[in-house]
């Protein structure tokens, strides 16, 4: 069967326990020109992908079936997508459906959204367009080898330039805003890096910090960090124009991000974090778009401890609700923000161990960029499997001579 959408010959497998939901399912896709096959247990359909690999794979499975299913399409070096589908709407679900490999996630019953199903399959059709011409234009360079050789040599050219400009548009290191010292690192796993992070007061009173890792790596989640520095430059100018004030709100915040990512159209999803630092009220306001690993807060000769909250990725939904959290800050801390990259440099075997390192080196002085990059020999690996950001954030009054070189 041909899609009427353009042409293309696209295979659909369904992999649902529920006969009727696959069916809904299969009927609406086959109505915009898909070749469908549906399977009631993972076994069977992992038969059936092994002798014909499908283009798009729709999965109402467990989260530790989709990161199998994620693993085999891998080794069989398939671009293929996994959209996860359920009836749950919980953002731990939805979540741990995404970390587990999942490209999307739609909910059940599908005849009550079927305009965030028709969203998914425009993005997936898109995927699998670029994919095909990707394959065509590899072959073509593959033909011509010096063609090849000049190519690659523009191609890493461009790549540095736009090394050069994320660089530019990172906040300065070591700065000294709101009776907060703040500094950062990002390293990226290649030249372009999909995690951003920025730091700037919003008055005396007031500082703002987030990080942020965009899904996938490359060029276009290097464009989304372009776009998420462009938005909070415009926040501000908002902020001084009076025009507006989400700035001050770390829901109203992500909210705008949100808004921002579905209107380019870009399929491109993002987990942040940001935190408001108020001076006065010795406060810190925060909201959580399902970024992990939570921040470290450690309070001078006290305790150390991941901060507590969750919330939905940015980027995905219609309507998100991000809930504002806040945590008391009235003794001398610090607190470190890091990227999930992080965790692929730490070599314990499980997440539990790998938090737990964490918390042992931040409780154990490491609460600088210097001295959490010599603890993890950041400088001594050159191959990183993702990207790293860390962002450090300490009482100013603290902080003594040069804090980076604790």
């Amino acid at each position: 069967m041909t899609s009427r959408t353009g042409h293309l010959l696209i295979r659909v497998l369904i992999i649902d326990a529920d006969e009727q939901a696959c069916t809904e399912l299969a009927r609406y896709l086959e109505t915009k020109g898909f070749y469908i096959s549906g399977y009631r247990d993972f076994a069977t359909a992992c038969a059936a992908i092994d002798d014909n690999m499908p283009d798009v794979i729709f999965a109402d499975l467990a989260p530790s079936l989709i990161e199998s299913l994620a693993d085999r399409l891998e080794e069989a070096e398939s671009l293929t997508p996994i959209v996860a589908f359920s009836s749950t709407d919980s953002s731990a679900d939805v979540v741990n459906a995404l970390r587990a490999g999942a490209a999307d996630f739609v909910l059940k019953p599908f005849s009550s959204d079927k305009k965030a199903l028709s969203n998914v399959i425009r993005k997936l059709l898109d995927r699998v367009r670029l994919g095909r011409l990707n394959q065509l234009y590899r072959q073509e360079l593959e033909d011509a080898n010096s063609d090849l050789r000049d190519g690659i040599a523009e191609l890493r050219a461009d790549q540095k330039a736009g090394r050069e400009v994320q660089l530019r548009m990172l906040p300065e290191k070591e700065q000294y805003t709101g009776g907060l010292f703040v500094d950062h690192l990002v390293k990226p796993s290649l030249f372009l890096s999909g995690d951003f992070l920025d730091y700037f007061p919003l008055n005396e009173d007031k500082t703002l910090v987030y990080i942020a890792d965009v899904s996938g790596h490359g060029a276009s989640s290097a464009f989304v960090t372009v776009l998420l520095k462009n938005l909070t430059n415009r926040l501000q100018r908002n902020l001084r124009r009076g025009s507006s004030d989400d700035v001050f709100y770390p829901d109203r915040f992500l909210q705008r991000i949100n808004t921002e990512l579905l209107d380019t159209g870009l399929g491109k999803h993002v987990t942040v974090f940001v935190g408001i630092f108020s001076r006065s009220e010795r406060k810190l306001r925060y909201s959580v778009g399902a970024h992990f690993p939570m921040p470290v807060l450690s309070f001078e000769g006290g305790e150390t401890l991941f901060l507590e909250g969750n919330g939905l990725p940015v980027g995905l939904f219609e309507s998100p609700e991000w809930e504002v959290y806040e945590v008391r800050l009235d003794r001398p801390f610090h607190l470190i923000l890091f990227s999930d990259g992080i965790l692929e440099v730490i070599h314990n075997t499980s997440l539990d161990e790998k938090e737990h390192r964490l918390l042992e080196l931040v409780s154990g002085g490491s609460h600088t960029v210097a001295s959490l990059s010599r603890a993890l020999n950041l400088e001594e690996i050159t191959e990183l499997p993702d990207d790293i950001g860390i962002v450090t954030v300490t009482d100013a009054m603290n902080v003594s001579g040069n804090a980076s070189s604790t």
